[in-house]
Formats: structure tokens, sequence, C-alpha cells
């Protein structure tokens, strides 16, 4: 295995660590290598390619050893780098919150198709959801709620982070539990992996993420029958309820939104053309 705190350049550094990854069964291990040295350097990464030539300075050759030793074993970029990219706003993430994932975005599009004041994020992990929702729609206020504590601290930081802190309310809460009053938009990225299909997930996603974010430990679907039970109290007349799903899950989901009352179900695909949202209105 190459040590990179050598006298290398940059870009022997860079190859010697992607073919680390590599081994190591790493998906893209160019980029990441790239990603992580422009870390290590504190750089932008499109500015890599200017350092190609030089040699590492050794504190840049120690950390970027570092961050490669624990991509490596799978540690996630996002959790060595602290942040992840999500509808075009930088979130602080780590090993306590689920990593903002690009199909989530599809849930971003439904809710701000329509206009709305108040807004409910059940279950916000880091808040990548409420805070974007807020940052897009100035005049919104809204509540996020999370069982994990932890979560709250990193949403907090992060709506703080993007400026909508006077605007946003984050408490703990087992779902609705401690949830009090009516909103006219109520979104949820749940966790819905069942607990047989958690380990056909990548290590970077079994080990690393909290494993609450993930499954309930059974069939997938008990969050969704949590909030199918209490959103009728809590969804104003004609707000609507968005909610990520599996891409095998939109029968199911719309079937309580169904059961519960609900109108105007709708199952939507996100960019792939995999399921991926289920909409409903609260036709009372």
């Amino acid at each position: 295995m190459t040590d990179l705190r050598g006298s290398v350049t940059a870009a022997q550094a860079m190859a010697a660590a992607a073919a680390r990854l590599r081994a190591a069964g790493v998906d893209d291990p160019a980029r990441d290598a790239r990603v992580l040295l422009a870390h290590a350097a504190r750089i932008e990464a499109s500015r890599v390619t200017l350092i190609a030539p030089e040699d590492l300075e050794p504190e840049v050759a120690e950390r970027y050893e570092q961050l490669i030793a624990l991509r490596a074993v799978r540690v996630p970029v996002s959790h060595l780098l602290g942040e992840r990219e999500f509808y075009g706003r930088r979130f602080k993430v780590s090993k306590d919150v689920l990593d903002p994932r690009p199909e989530t975005e599809t849930l971003i599009e439904v809710a701000l198709a329509e206009p709305f004041e108040r807004v409910l994020d059940l279950g916000l992990g880091s808040g990548c959801i409420l805070v974007t929702l807020l940052a897009e729609c100035p005049q919104v206020s809204g509540l996020g709620v999370d069982l994990s504590e932890a979560a709250c601290l990193q949403a907090s930081a992060n709506a703080v982070l993007h400026r909508v802190e006077a605007r946003t309310d984050i408490q703990q809460s087992d779902w609705f539990s401690n949830v009090t009053g009516t909103f006219d938009l109520i979104v949820s990225n749940p966790p819905y992996i069942a607990l047989d299909e958690m380990a056909d997930l990548s290590p970077e996603v079994r080990q690393h993420e909290p494993n609450m974010a993930l499954t309930d430990g059974g069939d997938g679907l008990a969050a969704y029958r949590a909030i199918a039970a209490g959103v009728g109290a809590h969804l104003r007349p004609g707000g609507r309820l968005c909610l990520e799903i599996g891409p095998t899950q939109g029968a199911d989901v719309a079937a309580l939104l169904q059961a519960a009352g609900l109108s105007d179900i709708a199952v939507l695909p996100d960019l792939d053309g995999r399921d991926r949202v289920v909409f409903a209105r609260n036709g009372a």
C-alpha cells in the first residue's frame, strides 16, 4: 500500500490514492481522490489540476493520507468533508444524520409547486428539507421534529448557517407526539428501508449513517402508518402532504393515505423515473 506522505507531486499522490480506493471497492475512486486532495490542500476542487505538478507540502500530504485511509474503510466523503450539497446549498452533516441525497430534491420540487405559509418537517435529520423550503420561501415559517436530539442540533446549526433560524422551530418529538397546531404543508423523508433490505446497502450507508434514519426494523412502512394516523389533526383543509418513499412503496403508501381520508393522491417519479414522492391533500 502506497503511503502518500513521501516526496510526491499532487498528481502522483492523487493517482496512488485513486488506486487504493479502487482496491477498496469505492465506486468513483478518481473523483473521491480529487475531492479529498482539494480538502486536504484547502482549495476548491476545480483548482486541483493547477497544483498537480507541484510537490505536496508535508502537512497537506499528512492530511491527505489520513483522509484516504478513512475513505478506504468506506467512511463517506461527506463525513470527511463535514458537508454535503443539496439543492444548491451546502449543509453540515455528521454520522448523526442521514446524508442529503439528490433524489430528495424531487420532494422539494413537489413542495414548492404551490404556495404555503407554514410547514412541518417530520423526521428532519440534517434539516436539509425544512431549511431549503424556508430559504426558498422568505415569508414561510416552519417546525421541524426528530426523535434524535443530535439530529435536532445538526438541523439547528444548518438553519443558522442558511439564516432561516428566526423562522424555524425545532423540537424533539416522536412523529406528531409533541406537535401542536396545524400546517398547510407537511413533508417527510422517513426511514423506509425494510430490515431485510439493509444488508444490500453500501458500507458507506450501512456502517456510517444512523440506523434509525434508514429503517424501522420491520417492513419499511411503520413511519407512513404513524404519519397517516396523525396527519388529519395537523393538516389544514386543502393542505398538502409530501412524503419521500422507496421506489417500490408507492401503492402501499398511497393506500395508507387513502384510508386516512386524504384526497388527490398521486405517486410522482424522480429524475431517474423511479417512484419517489407520494402527494396527498386534506380534502376536508
